[in-house]
């Protein structure tokens, strides 16, 4: 369970809850879906038949704080906001672009604890009805999210991710929230900002994925992310991550990655 959501996720739940409250959240009238137990006398439902709510889609990233870490590649050196220990601060600033390209890591700002953070669009899907898929036209990267046991090696940047619905206690006469859990692992080294601020393959990246609807029917996708790395890092480094909902694939345009 979370502890001290950020303002902009207090704000999603606050809405999901009202729209629980009011019959707009859960499927049919048994309240939240499947996810958290049979239908009535059939089956567990999947975690696609369960979802709380639809993520799939497209959405394009919403950059309204970080402006200087995230449109534009910030100065070697520069790590504010992120608490690096002396090594982390010694891989910061011996950053070289012209290395990384050479060596065929210029994805290296495009793994997991940093992908939702580069501007550009999603596209979610289901991969089948226990794996979500996530691809970002950034980088040409795509997540692959678990619900099932299966313990499958995770891709070179995007690591192992393991998902979950976790549901959220909305108080006495109100329908439980929730969230789209996310935990990923084996990670393969690489830099939570493109200015070579690194994080080890120890690290575990943990996500929390709201969906929030508006009166005049627009969506928002929140992610809330912690990225906890004992090699690098001498506390977690958090961030809150925002997409809009978009009807159609016309501003998708992939682009590979870039080290600087």
């Amino acid at each position: 369970m979370r502890t001290g959501l950020p303002l902009s996720l207090a704000v999603v739940l606050t809405i999901l809850g009202v729209s629980y409250a009011q019959g707009q959240g859960a499927p049919g009238r048994g309240g939240p879906p499947g996810a958290f137990g049979r239908g009535r006398g059939g089956p567990p439902r999947t975690p696609r038949a369960g979802a709380l709510y639809d993520i799939t889609g497209y959405w394009v990233s919403v950059v309204s704080e970080d402006w200087r870490f995230r449109m534009v590649t910030p100065p070697k050196g520069d790590y504010t906001g992120v608490f690096l220990n002396q090594e982390g601060r010694k891989v910061a600033d011996s950053w070289d672009p012209a290395k990384d390209e050479a060596a065929g890591e210029q994805c290296r700002s495009y793994g997991a604890p940093a992908l939702m953070r580069v501007p550009g669009h999603l596209r979610i899907t289901w991969q089948d009805e226990q794996t979500l898929r996530i691809e970002s036209d950034a980088g040409e990267q795509t997540r692959i999210l678990h619900f099932d046991a299966a313990d499958t090696p995770g891709s070179a940047w995007q690591g192992y991710s393991k998902a979950m619905w976790e549901m959220v206690p909305a108080g006495r006469g109100v329908n439980p929230v929730g969230s789209l859990k996310i935990v990923t692992t084996r990670l393969k080294p690489g830099y939570l900002r493109k200015n070579g601020v690194p994080y080890s393959a120890n690290a575990t990246l943990t996500e929390y994925f709201d969906r929030a609807n508006e009166p005049n029917g627009q969506s928002y996708l929140v992610v809330t992310s912690t990225v906890e790395d004992p090699v690098y890092l001498v506390q977690p480094f958090l961030t809150s991550s925002h997409y809009r909902k978009v009807a159609d694939n016309s501003g998708w345009k992939p682009v590979p990655c870039a080290a600087k």
